[in-house]
């Protein structure tokens, strides 16, 4: 995060309220255009993997950041050997940094 960034008010929110921000900005679609940056920052090999995960799955944290390298989203994912998303195929949003505003998940929240 860049310092004025870490001056941003954190607002706690459900994980439907955040993968709904997530979904409507459409950050995905913006990594995979090349629009902006994921850094691998956690990969982790599951054994045993999650219940519906094929062996070998790991357990990733990437931070999302603009080309001027400023942070956007942290999100998590389910890697399969495949090289698909498991889960439901989609990263899962766990802090969005937006204008005035970071908006976050507790990590074990339902």
């Amino acid at each position: 995060m860049t310092p004025s960034q870490q001056d941003l008010p954190v607002e706690w929110v459900s994980i439907h309220e955040i993968r709904q921000v997530f979904n409507q900005g459409n950050y995905f679609e913006r990594i995979k255009s090349g629009e902006l940056v994921a850094r691998l920052r956690r990969n982790s090999h599951l054994v045993p993997p999650p219940k519906g995960e094929p062996f070998c799955t790991h357990s990733q944290i990437h931070y999302y950041y603009t080309k001027e390298d400023s942070l956007v989203a942290v999100v998590h994912q389910y890697y399969r050997p495949d090289g698909k998303i498991g889960g439901s195929g989609l990263p899962d949003p766990k802090r969005l940094v937006l204008l005035n505003k970071i908006i976050a998940v507790r990590v074990n929240s339902p």
